[in-house]
């Protein structure tokens, strides 16, 4: 049985008051429409990244009754460059379910929050703690990382049953007793904690409240911890883009609702050169025009993107898709490097033609 350290709440509390984090936009609200498009915004995405988003997204859709009744077109064009993009379906999904099947209110509890679409524990147990101020612990990447090094965690964070064993951890180090203030301030404690101490590398330990309580600092093996015996390699692909125009419209498809750029629009992709060609019609030119490569990173793949393009009066009938002018690309949801593409010069001027 791991032994707890009584004091590391008092500790991150009184830290986080004078030390953390409070200038960021949804912090100071108990909002729960807020909080949780910042939590959903700060998956697996850095907050300088979030910020300019959640502006924009609280511009177009102020409470949580004017994202469900957004088409979700507009609602994947306002995400597109923040990529993991079901969580924009799962965000526009579960603003309707909270319409439809809560009155328009988020759920008060952790237990009841988690089973709306896209809200996993973490998430329910942030919104719960800052906006009702149950008693209950978060425990994302960041704070999987904290804890780990503060308690020497030997279990592989990356298996569930080392999960729900972390997790058992996490609420044992809660105090008996919490006001709403409190499980605020712990809650965004252990957040600061892991983004700007306790950092995957180079931790600042002189920083930390709870130094003198971390056992893998102790061990000075600060490096073992959180023990994840499974990597992911990353792999690397090339995509080849095919931007058929005309006059100033381009053909773009509906990417899959599973996969990369799942949902959103872009041109057609093939995994060759060849592929690509066998699909040009008899009456294309035979012309087309190859721009430079470009590097796009994901979190477990390399891709390679190699647009083409070329000029055409038609598609063949029974291709999916449409043609899209370019003054509607804005509201039209796009992966971050097709949109870049889209609205280089050179790509305005062939559109021009």
């Amino acid at each position: 049985m791991t032994a707890l350290p009584a004091d590391f709440a008092p500790r991150l509390i009184d830290w986080q008051r004078h030390a953390g984090r409070h200038g960021l936009p949804w912090q100071g609200t108990r909002d729960p429409y807020r909080v949780w498009l910042s939590e959903i915004m700060l998956q697996q995405t850095q907050v300088s990244t979030v910020l300019a988003y959640y502006a924009r997204f609280l511009e177009r859709f102020p409470d949580v009754a004017a994202l469900a009744a957004a088409p979700i077109d507009e609602v994947m064009a306002l995400w597109s460059g923040l990529g993991y993009y079901s969580r924009a379906r799962n965000l526009h999904r579960c603003a309707q379910a909270v319409m439809t099947e809560h009155g328009g209110r988020f759920p008060a509890s952790a237990r009841e929050l988690e089973t709306l679409p896209g809200i996993g524990a973490s998430t329910a147990a942030a919104i719960a703690a800052f906006c009702f101020g149950e008693r209950v612990s978060i425990v994302d990447g960041n704070v999987k990382r904290v804890l780990a090094r503060l308690l020497a965690f030997e279990g592989d964070v990356g298996q569930a049953s080392s999960q729900r064993a972390l997790w058992d951890l996490a609420q044992g180090l809660l105090p008996a007793e919490v006001t709403h203030d409190d499980m605020r301030a712990y809650t965004q404690g252990l957040m600061d904690l892991g983004a700007t101490v306790c950092t995957r590398t180079r931790p600042r330990c002189d920083a930390c409240p709870a130094r003198e309580l971390c056992l893998a600092r102790e061990r000075e093996d600060i490096a073992r911890y959180p023990v994840k015996a499974r990597r992911v390699q990353r792999r690397f692909e090339r995509w080849w883009l095919l931007f058929a125009i005309r006059g100033d419209q381009v053909w773009l498809q509906r990417r899959p609702e599973r996969g990369i750029w799942a949902g959103l629009h872009a041109p057609l992709v093939f995994a060759s050169e060849e592929a690509m060609q066998v699909v040009s019609p008899a009456d294309w030119p035979s012309q087309w025009i190859a721009a430079e490569a470009v590097a796009h990173a994901l979190t477990h793949r390399e891709l390679q993107l190699l647009p083409h393009w070329v000029a055409v009066e038609s598609v063949p009938p029974d291709w999916a898709g449409e043609w899209v002018r370019l003054s509607a690309l804005p509201s039209v949801g796009l992966p971050a490097p097709v949109r870049s593409l889209l609205s280089g010069d050179w790509a305005a001027q062939l559109l021009d033609q």
